[in-house]
């Protein structure tokens, strides 16, 4: 059984189990995964937790996991974990970029795998991109100044973000957007950062943060989504992971 830790945001939970189902369509009800979804909405902001007050993505300091605010959003990731591992869960997944930040702590007190989002976002990257391409980043501010995807792809790609106006003003707006509910305006509000990115000759951009590819692909069909040629989806991406562990 897939276990789901969600909430971060809601939609982007759901989108990422309306993954799994669509994955598997055609099928009779018993051939379906099995999985929890626990939508822990409760746990605090991640991109607040880690404090991006600054315009610049700069490392965080090397305190900064015994900040308080990282030790709160740690323990509700690690209440929401035990809950899927006491549930009988197999593995858990993680719907949300930035909660990766806090991947190692819980990957230690954890008994079973969780897999790791934006490394099975590059494996994937490896398989279809050239090295040394520009690759887009769009994701949230944490995301970003945590170096998430940075660390993985530095050896291999030119990762590429929007200007800093460009993240307040399209993505920033675009992701708050969505957790309104209100995806007609983040389907225009993203159009910025993209075209920002197209112009600085990106062959593929991760939408690096769960809501933005609601955004994008909210009145398109799964198969959009698939045969996207721009676009990298980390929830489909880790839904595809996810069903490969799955059937192991």
């Amino acid at each position: 059984m897939i276990g789901i830790l969600g909430g971060m945001g809601t939609q982007a939970g759901l989108d990422f189990c309306n993954k799994l189902a669509m994955l598997n369509r055609g099928k009779i009800d018993q051939e379906y995964p099995l999985f929890i979804l626990y939508n822990k909405s409760n746990i605090p902001g991640r991109p607040e937790s880690i404090g991006v007050q600054t315009k610049k993505f700069s490392d965080l300091p090397r305190n900064a996991q015994n900040n308080t605010r990282y030790n709160k959003v740690l323990k509700s990731l690690l209440d929401g974990c035990r809950s899927l591992e006491k549930g009988g869960c197999k593995f858990i997944v993680i719907p949300c970029n930035t909660a990766h930040y806090w991947y190692e702590d819980l990957k230690k007190k954890i008994k079973i795998p969780i897999i790791d989002m934006p490394k099975e976002v590059f494996l994937y990257t490896k398989r279809i991109c050239k090295k040394n391409s520009k690759i887009g980043l769009l994701a949230t501010e944490g995301t970003l100044k945590t170096k998430i995807y940075e660390k993985l792809f530095k050896e291999e790609y030119n990762l590429i973000t929007p200007l800093y106006n460009l993240q307040i003003k399209s993505v920033n707006k675009t992701i708050k957007h969505v957790k309104m509910g209100n995806i007609k305006l983040a389907e225009k509000s993203i159009m910025p950062a993209i075209n920002y990115l197209i112009k600085n000759n990106c062959k593929k951009i991760i939408l690096g943060c769960t809501e933005l590819p609601i955004a994008i692909f909210a009145f398109k069909s799964l198969k959009n989504v698939k045969m996207s040629k721009l676009y990298l989806d980390p929830n489909l991406i880790l839904a595809n992971s996810s069903m490969k562990k799955y059937r192991k």
